[in-house]
């Protein structure tokens, strides 16, 4: 005979509250219907978990060994009930998504007519920061996090990786001539930010060999404006793939010292703040913009 879900139920109830009359009153179940059950696994495992006198309990051995085990089988059936519950109910309700303005207008906005087609019910509010920000503080379910995460009290889930070029105009460089060298950088008008200095390390490396880190002649602090600027030609930026990807593929924007140029990649993840049970339309979300982004060259 196998053992049943509720053979192990009762037993661990009984473990936890230190009795069977305690265990029959959480369970709802007779004192006697305890008992048998708890008869019925140790004959099933031949063996005995439980010492029982008419004041205390006490684990076996075998039962310390056993109730471990017991403990995960329960917790597996939970949680697989949780999910299957989770997918019956209908995702609804606001779901507050923040991004910086390059990503959210880049990779994010394209992609929210199918979203919202998939999921009508879900209530999409898209903010946007250039500078991180406290999800408690905002009220925000889920922010995209470019580069590398430093907030260990928040759930992280990895969107991928988007590569960092130099690119310029084809107008820029028609009137201002094509560096040949990193050194050549120094006659250039630079484009950099002016809030975040880490993102002015360019993926280019000096004679000393460290990566150029620029002092901007023109500076911004959205990556937005920084990419507009650069296609009207107003100088040299450094510009994530997925910020660049139409304007490279369009000819409005080409790589300058491609052939110098190291591979410098910023992660992007989505992080959010969870409970033991989290919520189904912050689970629709990130699976669907995961699925999104592997699908398509959007990073």
């Amino acid at each position: 005979m196998k053992i049943t879900l509720e053979e192990l139920r009762a037993w661990v109830v009984v473990v936890d509250t230190g009795s069977i009359t305690a265990a029959a009153g959480q369970l709802s179940q007779t004192t006697s219907g305890i008992s048998r059950a708890l008869s019925r696994l140790e004959n099933k495992l031949q063996t005995t978990l439980l010492h029982r006198t008419t004041r205390r309990i006490a684990l076996t051995e075998e039962g310390q060994i056993f109730l471990e085990h017991a403990r995960q089988i329960l917790r597996s059936v939970e949680m697989a009930e949780e999910q299957i519950a989770q997918r019956r109910e209908i995702p609804s309700g606001r779901l507050r998504v923040n991004a910086a303005a390059p990503f959210m207008l880049h990779v994010i906005v394209p992609l929210m007519d199918e979203f919202s087609a998939r999921y009508p019910l879900i209530q999409l509010e898209l903010n946007t920061d250039d500078v991180v920000i406290d999800l408690l503080e905002q009220q925000t379910d889920i922010a995209i996090r470019i580069g590398e995460l430093s907030d260990s009290s928040i759930h992280a889930r990895s969107l991928g990786c988007s590569r960092l070029r130099l690119m310029a105009s084809p107008a820029y460089l028609a009137k201002h001539g094509t560096p040949k060298s990193v050194a050549e950088l120094s006659r250039h008008r630079l484009l950099g930010f002016s809030q975040m200095d880490r993102h002015n390390v360019w993926p280019v490396w000096q004679s000393e060999g460290e990566p150029l880190h620029i002092k901007p002649t023109l500076s911004a602090s959205s990556g937005e404006t920084l990419r507009q600027m650069a296609v009207y030609g107003q100088g040299i930026a450094r510009l994530s793939d997925f910020l660049s990807r139409e304007d490279r593929a369009s000819g409005r924007l080409v790589p300058v010292l491609e052939e110098v140029t190291r591979e410098m990649y910023h992660p992007i993840h989505a992080v959010y703040y969870r409970s033991a049970t989290l919520s189904v339309r912050i689970s629709c979300f990130l699976d669907f913009l995961s699925q999104q982004i592997a699908s398509k060259p959007l990073l």
